[in-house]
């Protein structure tokens, strides 16, 4: 898979920034009780969002290889967030994957996804994250004496 990058840049002096990469966009913001204005996701549901929709991404990914047609496909995440600063705990996910194949079939298709899905996976072996590269833009505005 090459590389993928993703941008984020604040919007109009607020809270809430947009996110994009290619031709796609959303609108990324801390919730209300947070100080966010609660005009997008935040990046704890962004998360629980990619790992919902690499699984469900797979599911049809790994049914084109074995020749069933998924007609649908579900998937509910949750978490718990936990400590000073928050950290993701009890990270847990269900599905429904609706097929033209015997349940058995279906079965083996969802369990085997659970195990190549890629953020899952990458999540599950651990990742590093580094900062590669900071500046620092000083905007401040001098007082003027009367």
């Amino acid at each position: 898979m090459p590389q993928t990058t993703v941008h984020i840049r604040s919007a109009h002096e607020g809270s809430f920034s947009v996110g994009w990469t290619g031709r796609h966009s959303l609108v990324i913001d801390r919730v209300p009780d947070e100080g966010g204005q609660g005009m997008g996701f935040s990046g704890g549901q962004l998360l629980l969002l990619a790992l919902g929709s690499s699984y469900a991404n797979e599911v049809f990914c790994e049914a084109d290889r074995r020749d069933l047609e998924v007609l649908g496909v579900r998937v509910v995440v949750e978490c718990d967030w936990e400590g000073t600063p928050a950290r993701a705990t009890n990270v847990r996910y269900s599905t429904r994957v609706e097929a033209e194949a015997p349940e058995d079939e279906i079965m083996a298709l969802i369990h085997h996804v659970n195990e190549v899905a890629d953020v899952h996976n990458t999540l599950r072996g651990g990742v590093e994250v580094e900062l590669v590269d900071a500046e620092a833009v000083s905007m401040q505005i001098e007082s003027r004496a009367t």
